[in-house]
């Protein structure tokens, strides 16, 4: 007879080897990721080329950001609540394709406001392949690696925003941003994979078998707890990405604009950055696991605080392209534990909803934001109104602090 010893011995050691089926999540969802920063960075370090070519402000650029992650959010609504109901993997299917059609169609874009109705369009797909994609593999990958595979899913945003830097230097540059946007309609084959590759999780496929794959909005609000549970988390994603948005999509335009530096230079900073964020996910990743989600958090934003501050006081290139790889370890390097936070706060049949209309409604906040830090930068400059993100991570550590409850090594319900 097995004691409940040898039982956790066993279970412990299952853990240590990865199946094909994990695997699979994993590179579906992380190449969905990598769309989502190619698609956002694309726009980043397309601004000055695109408003040059629309004639546009800075309130217009913020604007731009504004729409699509508006858009975002309320795909992230329509798309977690239809994940929990019909299945991860065929609602995953249906956000790259609305994804894909509508950046393509950005590329003929014939006015601004063209521009802006396609960018609201593909931020649809945009909002709802993030959270769909963390639901799979956080139901497909033990717990004490959870939020190392959520981390590895997030490094794809990363893989995608180098791909956008190269994109746009190698052939937006030459041949125009246009060519840059059609790109985007590439991924779309990436679904007939995706369709074939996957089945659903087991969790859900359990739910749905009990006929309880119902609309399950209202588990995030069930409770006092959980309502400051959902109340914290939304205000630590709305800082993450208001700060990752903050920092990727008006830095570049800083470069170029303000400090009057060769548009290439923000090719390098981006890459610079790009590898710190890239290191700090995946060290993130394994803080989260090894000493658990809250203390993880509070460190990574307590220094972000303090260092951003000094950050965009510098104006020399090299010391912004050797400091970005600092900050961006800290600043997003945090973005590795997102999925996996999320998800141990919330049962199977509102997972895919909360981690969609959680992390979507603080890209809206955060797409608000961008009109904030348009307006300062109009009014006083870019790197005044960046320094203000210092306040917001201090405010997100003490979501962290008060509101958010330790999940480290809670098994999914």
């Amino acid at each position: 007879m097995k004691t409940e010893a040898n039982i956790a011995l066993q279970a412990e050691s299952e853990n240590e080897h990865t199946t094909p089926y994990q695997k699979r999540t994993l590179f579906a969802s992380t190449v969905g990721y990598a769309l989502d920063g190619m698609d956002m960075m694309i726009l980043g370090v397309c601004f000055s080329l695109i408003s040059t070519s629309f004639n546009l402000t800075k309130a217009d650029l913020g604007t731009l950001t504004s729409v699509t992650l508006l858009g975002a959010v309320l795909g992230g609504i329509l798309f977690g609540i239809l994940a929990d109901k019909y299945g991860r993997v065929r609602v995953f299917s249906w956000t790259i394709l609305i994804f894909s059609l509508f950046t393509g169609l950005c590329a003929i874009s014939p006015n601004y406001e063209c521009f802006l109705i396609f960018r609201f369009l593909s931020g649809l797909g945009l909002g709802g392949e993030f959270g769909i994609g963390m639901t799979l593999v956080s139901e497909s990958w033990p717990k004490n690696k959870r939020s190392r595979a959520t981390s590895i899913v997030a490094l794809g945003f990363q893989a995608g925003i180098i791909l956008a830097a190269l994109t746009v230097n190698f052939i937006g540059e030459i041949y125009g941003w246009r060519w840059a946007f059609a790109i985007g309609v590439l991924p779309a084959l990436f679904v007939a994979w995706t369709r074939k590759g996957l089945k659903e999780p087991e969790i859900w496929q359990n739910l749905k078998a009990q006929n309880k794959n119902k609309i399950a909005i209202g588990k995030l609000f069930k409770n006092p707890r959980t309502i400051a549970t959902t109340t914290g988390l939304t205000i630590a994603c709305a800082v993450q990405n208001f700060g990752f948005y903050g920092l990727m999509v008006w830095m570049p335009n800083m470069i170029a604009t303000e400090l009057k530096l060769p548009f290439k230079n923000t090719m390098f900073w981006t890459i610079s950055t790009t590898i710190g964020m890239s290191l700090g996910i995946l060290i993130f990743g394994w803080l989260c696991d090894k000493f658990g989600r809250r203390p993880s958090y509070i460190l990574f934003l307590f220094v972000s605080a303090v260092s951003i501050w000094f950050y965009f006081h510098q104006t020399d290139m090299f010391i912004l392209i050797i400091f970005g790889s600092a900050i961006g370890f800290f600043v997003n390097g945090m973005m590795g534990g997102y999925g996996a936070l999320l998800a141990e706060h919330y049962p199977t049949d509102a997972r895919s909803s909360a981690e969609n209309i959680i992390f979507n409604v603080g890209r809206g906040i955060a797409g608000i934001s961008q009109v904030l830090i348009a307006y300062l930068a109009t009014v006083y400059s870019i790197s005044y109104a960046l320094a203000l993100l210092s306040a917001a991570y201090l405010l997100s550590a003490a979501a962290f602090v008060f509101l958010i409850p330790e999940t480290k090594g809670k098994e999914l319900e």
